[in-house]
Formats: C-alpha cells, sequence, structure tokens
C-alpha cells in the first residue's frame, strides 16, 4: 500500500492533506522520514509517527472508551457534547466521506447521557451489526445505584421478568444481584431503549445512577473516564 493511501485509510485528512504531511516531512517510521507518497509499506504489523505520535494501522479499527456522564453517543448532539469528540480525530475521520457523511467510527449500542462506563465504537459494519443483534446475545453488564433500598422480592422480579411498557411480553435479566443496600449488579443480553432504567422501575424502584462495567468478556480495567484503548479481535472472541 502506498503511504498516502495508508495515511487516508487511518483518517488523517483528505488523499491531498494526507500528500501534504508526507511531503511535509510530518511522518516517520522506524526512526526515518517518509516523504514520498507514492513509497509502498506493508501494512502487517506496521506502526508509524504522525508529527511524533505513534500510530498502528489497523484495517478495521475497535477501540473501548470508558464514557464519562454528560455525552451524547451521537455524531450530532441535541444537548451535550458528543463521545466523538473524546476520540483523537484519525479515528473520526477513517474512511473519509462516504454518502456526504463522515465515516470513521460509530458507537456500538448507545449509553444515555448521564450513563457512564464501557463504550465500543468501530468502523467495522459486520462486527456493529453482529455486537448489537438480539440474535447473538452478548452480555452486558451493569452497576445501578437505585433511590430506594433493594430486596429479595425485587432481584426475584428482574429474573423472572418485567412488563415494559412498549411490550407485553416480559424482559427478564440473565442475571441480577443485589451489591448493596441501593445497589445492583445486572446483565442483560438484548438491548431495548432505556432497558436498565425501564425495568427498575417496572420492579418498583428507580434508578438514580448507571455504569456499564463489562460489554461479553471486556471490561474497564484501569481506564479512567474520557480515556480510550485499542481493542483486539482475540478480546472479543474470548468467552465472557
Amino acid at each position: 500500500m502506498h503511504w498516502s493511501q495508508v495515511l487516508y485509510s487511518q483518517g488523517f485528512g483528505t488523499r491531498r492533506e494526507c500528500e501534504a504531511l508526507l511531503l511535509g516531512g510530518r511522518v516517520s517510521h522506524q526512526g526515518t522520514v517518509v516523504e514520498d507518497p507514492e513509497s509502498e509499506i506493508d501494512t502487517a504489523g506496521l506502526v508509524f509517527e504522525v508529527e511524533g505520535r505513534a500510530w498502528p494501522f489497523r484495517e478495521r479499527a475497535i477501540v473501548l472508551l470508558h464514557k464519562p456522564t454528560g455525552y451524547e453517543c451521537s455524531q450530532k448532539p441535541s444537548t451535550w457534547p458528543s463521545v466523538m469528540t473524546l476520540l483523537p480525530s484519525p479515528l473520526r475521520l477513517r474512511g473519509g466521506k462516504k454518502g456526504g457523511a463522515t465515516a470513521g467510527v460509530q458507537p456500538v449500542g448507545r449509553l444515555d447521557a448521564d450513563t457512564t462506563g464501557l463504550l465500543l465504537l468501530t468502523d467495522d459494519g459486520a462486527l456493529l451489526h453482529r455486537l448489537t443483534s438480539p440474535k447473538h446475545h452478548v452480555p452486558k453488564v451493569y452497576e445501578a445505584t437505585t433511590k430506594h433500598a433493594i430486596d429479595d422480592a425485587q432481584i426475584a422480579r428482574l429474573l423472572q421478568g418485567v412488563v415494559l411498557d412498549d411490550d407485553p411480553k416480559p424482559v427478564r435479566a440473565a442475571a441480577a444481584e443485589a451489591t448493596g443496600t441501593h445497589t445492583l449488579r445486572l446483565t442483560l443480553t438484548e438491548g431495548k431503549y432505556h432497558q436498565v432504567k425501564r425495568m427498575v422501575a417496572a420492579m418498583g424502584n428507580r434508578c438514580e445512577a448507571l455504569h456499564r462495567s463489562a460489554f461479553g468478556a471486556l471490561t474497564l480495567g484501569d481506564l479512567a473516564p474520557g480515556q480510550w484503548r485499542w481493542v483486539d479481535e482475540a478480546e472479543l472472541r474470548a468467552p465472557a
């Protein structure tokens, strides 16, 4: 692949802007400045530097973000800033423009503006569909803080199934346990709108705070709010 193609595919601007980065001596590889946009490079395991910042070549981008409160999972937010502003511009611009809209990574599902925790983003459409499809039952773990004390009857209702206002079919938690007098750990394999908050309300309580701590086998580890990291395919295939 030509160096200009490498930079363009990774989101470093338009083709002309990528060529300008190279011609301006702002791209280097293994300590050597790359100046020829048409020179070729093997992308397997490639790590290069743009203006001194290391960047690994990824054919498909998958990143994990520790979403703070006060951000919307939308490229066109209505009230709060977009989670996309927490990512470096190459991740937002990967693949250039498609159909008049910026390509880049997209959130895998959504977290409300006041919900914190693990958010995956990718530019791999097939992967996005697989992770969000209810057919694949990818488990997601949430930590909820409730207004009222949690009792055994409420946990039992979550496990047996509660009815939400838009579907007469009961929705069940894959797992549920009280982790404190007013805290609850809930595992879901579906992705309905505001599902955790609505399930907590249906069991006779109110969700005061919500945090997603796991998505499949992925956890946040020591990632601080607002920080992100790359995710490897092997991590996604690991058993939850």
